[in-house]
């Protein structure tokens, strides 16, 4: 990629954040007469460039996925911080927000360290521009996927525990709970050395190819209805956040990513192939015979 490029879609990432942020700052409570959202979305991308600064230096992206779990974790309490008052609704949404990053972030982090490196940034990581642009579309990442959370932790409106808190905390469970047995049956099924070259295609993995992400989607979609009822007018642009985060995992660098890869490492086998056709790619489902 060119450096025009990488600068154009930096820019574009900004100019994306910045308008979103105007959307989802109606109704907001306010610290020193600006909206708290101004202040968070300019602390996400300033993070985001303060980590990749030593990272170029050093070539490394060790620290990635790990400072987009923190940025959600700090993200989230400064939101909270700043408002006006707490209410149960919103100690719901921080709670589980922190659990997931938390969890999220040091099982990636691991991830990496065992491997070495991650295969995303390699030819990245020695174009400046380039970087610069991975490290700034987390921001935009960040500050999308949850873009419910942060417009009703910012909102002036307070509503308390009601259905769509019950049904979208119930709904969160049901994804993190997915994402989690289906991360730790592949790092456990990675972690034996008989398996070295071998694809993984039992418990939830069976009954998809992708159980890790479908989780992810799940457990943002719930995020959004516990959010729900708290927003209004322009702040309705953040029920964009869960449609992102499927259009992310499926589209761009989830699913069709690797299955990419998977055609490429194990296409020529026939164990495979019928693995493709007798298993779902995403929703989990029983087998086909």
């Amino acid at each position: 990629m060119k450096p025009f490029s990488s600068i154009f879609f930096t820019l574009l990432s900004l100019s994306i954040g910045f308008l979103f942020t105007l959307a989802i700052s109606a109704n907001s409570v306010l610290f020193a007469d600006i909206p708290i959202m101004y202040i968070v979305t300019l602390y996400i991308f300033i993070l985001q460039w303060i980590i990749f600064i030593p990272s170029y230096v050093y070539q490394t992206e060790h620290y990635y996925d790990l400072t987009g779990s923190m940025t959600y974790i700090t993200a989230i309490l400064l939101v909270t911080l700043f408002s006006q008052e707490i209410n149960l609704r919103d100690v719901l949404i921080c709670s589980l927000i922190l659990i997931w990053a938390s969890r999220l972030g040091l099982f990636l982090s691991r991830r990496v360290k065992n491997a070495g490196e991650d295969k995303r940034f390699k030819h990245i990581k020695p174009n400046f521009y380039q970087f610069l642009m991975a490290w700034t579309i987390q921001g935009l990442w960040v500050l999308i996927t949850a873009g419910m959370a942060f417009a009703a932790l910012s909102s002036q409106r307070e509503i308390g525990i009601d259905v769509f808190a019950v049904t979208g905390g119930v709904i969160w469970l049901l994804g993190f709970v997915i994402e989690v047995i289906s991360d730790q049956q592949k790092s456990k099924f990675k972690n034996n050395p008989e398996n070295a070259d071998k694809f993984i295609q039992s418990g939830l993995w069976s009954w998809s190819r992708h159980p890790n992400y479908f989780g992810e989607i799940v457990l943002w979609i719930g995020i959004a209805v516990i959010a729900f009822p708290i927003i209004e007018g322009w702040q309705y642009v953040a029920l964009i956040s869960p449609i992102f985060v499927f259009f992310l995992l499926t589209m761009v660098s989830g699913v069709n990513l690797l299955e990419r890869q998977g055609m490429q490492k194990w296409g020529h086998e026939e164990d495979y192939l019928n693995y493709l056709k007798r298993t779902s790619s995403l929703i989990p489902l029983p087998p086909k015979s």
